[in-house]
Order: C-alpha cells, then sequence, then structure tokens
C-alpha cells in the first residue's frame, strides 16, 4: 500500500494540468455563493413575516439553521450530482485514452495502490469543495447564532456522499476509455441513486405497495437521497454513515475487479 499517495499526488497534480479543476472550482464556488444569497434573502423575508405575524399576536420563531443553512447544503447536494462527475471522469478513462494504462498495471504499484490513490485524489478534491461550501455556513458564525452540531451534520454529510460519489465516478471511468462517456455513465448513475430512486418510492410506483412494501424498504435503502436528507436535518445515525461506507467500499471494490479485468484479458 505504498504506493498509494504517490499515485494520489500524481492524479492531483493532473487534476490541475487540464482546466476542468478550475472550471469545476470555479463553477462550485459561484454556484455555492448564489444558493447562499439565495437561502439569506428567502431567510429574511422568512424573518420578515414570522416578525409581522409576532406583532399581531401570532408567535412564529424563525430558525437560522432550519431556514437557511440546510436549504443551501440541500441545493449544494444537488450541485454535487452534476459536476462530481466532470472530476472523475477522467480518474481511469485519461489512461485508456492516453495508452498508460498498460504501463500503470505493469508497474510495481498493486491494484488496490492504483485504485485508492485515484480515490484519494478525487476524495481530496471533492473535499476542497466541501471546504468552500462550508465558508458560506461559517460567515454566519460571525453575525448570527446557528446551530453548531447540525451545520456540522450537514457539512458531513455532502463529504460522505461526495466520497461514495467519487467511488461510483471511478468504477465509471474504469469501464471505458472515452471521458464523456464516464461522465454520462457516472451523471447517469448518481441521479438514479440520487434522486430517482427516492422519486419513484414516494410516488409508491414500486412492489404496488407503496411506501410499505418491501421492495419500496430496499429501494429507500439503497437510495442516497434518503440517508442524505436524514443527515441534513441533523440526525447522524451510525446506519447512515455504514452505507455511505459500504456503498464507497462496494464501488472501490468494483473498480478494483474491472482494473484487474485487463490483466487478464
Amino acid at each position: 500500500m505504498r504506493g498509494v499517495l504517490p499515485v494520489a499526488g500524481r492524479e492531483i497534480s493532473s487534476f490541475f494540468v487540464s482546466p476542468v479543476a478550475y472550471v469545476v472550482a470555479t463553477l462550485w464556488s459561484v454556484m455555492a455563493g448564489s444558493f447562499f444569497l439565495s437561502s439569506l434573502l428567502g431567510f429574511v423575508a422568512a424573518e420578515e413575516r414570522a416578525r409581522q405575524l409576532a406583532a399581531l399576536g401570532h408567535a412564529s420563531p424563525t430558525n437560522l439553521s432550519d431556514g437557511l443553512v440546510l436549504p443551501f447544503l440541500g441545493a449544494m447536494w444537488i450541485v454535487m450530482l452534476f459536476l462530481l462527475p466532470a472530476v472523475t471522469m477522467g480518474l481511469f478513462a485519461s489512461e485508456k485514452s492516453h495508452g498508460t494504462q498498460e504501463l500503470l498495471l505493469t508497474s510495481p504499484l498493486t491494484g488496490w495502490d492504483i485504485v485508492l490513490g485515484k480515490f484519494l485524489a478525487g476524495a481530496a478534491f471533492a473535499a476542497m469543495l466541501i471546504a468552500i461550501t462550508a465558508f458560506f455556513p461559517g460567515l454566519l458564525f460571525m453575525y448570527g447564532d446557528p446551530e453548531l452540531g447540525r451545520t456540522a451534520a450537514g457539512l458531513l454529510a455532502l463529504l460522505l456522499v461526495a466520497l461514495a460519489y467519487v467511488a461510483v465516478g471511478a468504477f465509471a471511468s474504469s469501464l471505458t476509455g472515452n471521458q464523456l462517456i464516464a461522465f454520462m455513465l457516472t451523471l447517469v448513475t448518481l441521479l438514479v441513486l440520487g434522486l430517482l430512486l427516492p422519486f419513484i418510492v414516494d410516488a409508491g410506483a414500486l412492489g404496488g405497495r407503496g411506501e410499505g412494501g418491501p421492495v419500496a424498504a430496499v429501494a429507500r435503502w439503497v437510495a442516497t437521497g434518503h440517508h442524505t436528507e436524514r443527515m441534513l436535518t441533523g440526525l447522524v445515525d451510525t446506519a447512515d454513515v455504514a452505507y455511505f461506507a459500504i456503498v464507497t467500499a462496494a464501488f472501490l471494490l468494483l473498480t478494483k475487479t474491472s482494473v484487474e479485468s485487463v490483466r487478464w484479458r
């Protein structure tokens, strides 16, 4: 496993050789600022309405975490679905397109060295995006009083789901030598896991028995959106943390199998 860090360092350097990393980081920052401003304006309007109701004798307290922080983090989770595939699409596909995969596989590096090194590079970039996101709620602690625990839980949810999505993207990238195809495979998989399964379950379209059916229960557990939304409310359950660990580990194992299958051909 000594080769993990060299592979990760090489991959991180390659991120910033192409404009993709700069474009993704810029888009993420702009969208984070836009969504935070939108959430802030919405919270100010809600607080003004609450003051008017309070003046009429109808108490309607506003909560900074519920009204601003959590909607903002939820919006950034949706943004992640569309931007992370651009980060992971070249993890393995670029090696195939440049003809360097064979050199990598014939080096003293093990399969896990290669997979974990590239995953670590993608995870480091994703963590940087989460740090950018954390900057905006951090401003509130200077001028307001949001709930620290719930804010930390929301950021932890973004980090865990980002790690799982990087693993999904790594697997998709290992299946093809075309980065565009890898991007689309990752995007479709993330949309299904993150959004479509919860929508089908909520619509009661599985198993013909609505949300109470066994198929619906399984689909709800598989969907990352279900676990992410629970954590974004401030609830950190070991079952949700274990889910993200299982998904990440499963896709990393699939990625290793896919990468090493080249040696079997």
